[in-house]
């Protein structure tokens, strides 16, 4: 059980040996369990995330975000590489050849282990075929389009000016191994984040 004091009272406390009784400070609540107001506790319910990208012409730009994806974070950071910069026509069909393993996606920083492919659309030999982080970049690529037509922007003019992939929160995972053990797993989740800008 928690027991709760009043912030007078904390200071009547600490200054009882100067023989200092009358304290006028206002009343917050505190908890002896964790030391902070109640005001100051977490609140439970979904986090409030920002963008990694900041000075945006709120009339001309557009974003959207996937937060705590399955996907793979090293795939997601290859495709955020490959997209960004590209216009979201474009953007959506690529993905779409690599969904259907027509356009291989060059592997630049992950590019250990990594085998090489002739169907890259860039200058380079490692490669690989992303399916599901395509295939969920495309989904969120499509959610970027909806967001740009309820504002009134032009989505054939609409540039990918930011694309971003960090590492989210682990999710344990179980590997079977021999004689009814099992080995203890990490999975990795992934945020994604899109800003769109319409060009003139």
């Amino acid at each position: 059980m928690t027991t709760i004091i009043t912030t007078a009272m904390l200071i009547s406390w600490t200054l009882a040996g100067k023989r200092i009784f009358s304290v006028s400070v206002p009343q917050r609540v505190f908890s002896l369990r964790t030391g902070a107001p109640r005001s100051f506790r977490r609140k439970k319910g979904m986090p409030e995330r920002g963008y990694s990208v900041t000075g945006l012409d709120p009339d001309r730009t557009v974003k959207c975000s996937g937060r705590q994806l399955r996907i793979s974070p090293k795939a997601s950071v290859e495709l955020c590489r490959t997209i960004r910069g590209m216009k979201l026509p474009d953007a959506k069909r690529l993905l779409e050849r690599v969904i259907e393993l027509k356009q291989a996606v060059a592997y630049r920083r992950f590019h250990k282990e990594v085998p090489h492919r002739r169907q890259l659309n860039e200058h380079f030999y490692a490669g690989r075929f992303p399916q599901k982080a395509a295939g969920r970049l495309f989904k969120l690529l499509e959610e970027l389009e909806a967001n740009a037509e309820y504002r009134n922007l032009d989505t054939e003019r609409l540039k990918i000016i930011h694309a971003a992939a960090q590492r989210g929160t682990k999710v344990p995972k179980r590997n079977p191994r021999a004689f009814g053990r099992s080995d203890l797993l990490q999975g990795t989740m992934t945020h994604i984040e899109l800003v769109g800008y319409e060009l003139e």
